[in-house]
């Protein structure tokens, strides 16, 4: 038997596992363990791997098994039970993506909100033409330490050149101009502080948020749209607040984080 705990951030669910228990298996535990109808499931998996210095590192494992650079969703997770177990008010956690450091800002009942530093963002204006897709994407490629393609479509929809955002993110996030894939968002101005978006997220499809995928829309809303630079980010999941006082500085990100459940699962 093996022991988990299960958390979300908006929606965006994580299963995490302590790293001792992978044994290598960390993509076929990741593919039968995220499985909604036959297992726990969840949009990836946090590997929390405490190291022999007091470090910590975190490696994460998307439901189809591939491994990204990192997640600000599932970070805030693994901080917000480190900071529920352990009583752990700070804590940087490494990532493929560099190290992010979370701070307990307050505690509502079981959700932990949490602000990350989360690096800084590398925002450039790109025109993409795309196999299957008339016409040029006009948009953004934006590093937040793994790769996101931002779009600002006109419908309110998210859809655009006569697809929805679902069918274009699909396309995207595996196009050849993305060797390693990419994260897909579709972000709307709803005032000069606050946008709302849609997120197709490489391994895994839509989900109804995401930590990186709201520092990348974000960062190129405040970039190519005239944002403010400090502003909330509305998805499907709920909202994010984000602080980015210059291209130069490091970009904050506070939101909600809660323990869904802890318990054992077989796996064998």
């Amino acid at each position: 038997m093996m022991k988990f705990v299960k958390a979300h951030a908006c929606g965006n669910d994580f299963v995490i596992l302590e790293e001792t228990v992978a044994q290598r298996n960390h993509a076929v535990l990741a593919k039968r363990l995220c499985s909604r109808n036959t297992s726990i499931g969840a949009d990836g998996i946090e590997f929390l791997e405490r190291r022999a210095d007091g470090s910590f590192f975190l490696r994460l494992f998307n439901a189809d098994g591939s491994e990204a650079e990192l997640s600000g969703n599932g970070t805030r997770c693994v901080a917000a039970w480190l900071a529920e177990q352990e009583g752990k008010e700070t804590v940087a956690l490494g990532t493929h993506g560099g190290v992010r450091r979370c701070r307990v800002v307050r505690q509502e009942g079981r959700e932990w909100w949490i602000e990350s530093g989360m690096g800084v963002p590398r925002v450039m204006p790109r025109k993409l033409e795309i196999e299957g897709i008339d016409g040029v994407l006009d948009g953004a490629m934006v590093n937040v330490g793994n790769p996101h393609f931002v779009l600002f479509p006109e419908r309110k929809d998210f859809g655009t050149h006569g697809m929805t955002w679902q069918e274009i993110g699909a396309k995207l996030a595996v196009d050849r101009h993305f060797p390693h894939g990419t994260n897909v968002e579709f972000v709307r101005m709803k005032k000069k502080d606050e946008i709302e978006f849609r997120i197709f997220e490489r391994g895994c499809g839509p989900t109804t948020s995401s930590g990186t995928g709201t520092c990348a829309s974000s960062a190129a809303a405040m970039t190519l749209k005239g944002a403010a630079r400090e502003l909330t980010a509305m998805a499907e999941g709920g909202a994010q607040t984000v602080v980015w006082p210059d291209a130069g500085s490091e970009m904050l990100l506070t939101g909600p984080a809660e323990i869904i459940c802890r318990g054992e699962v077989e796996f064998g």
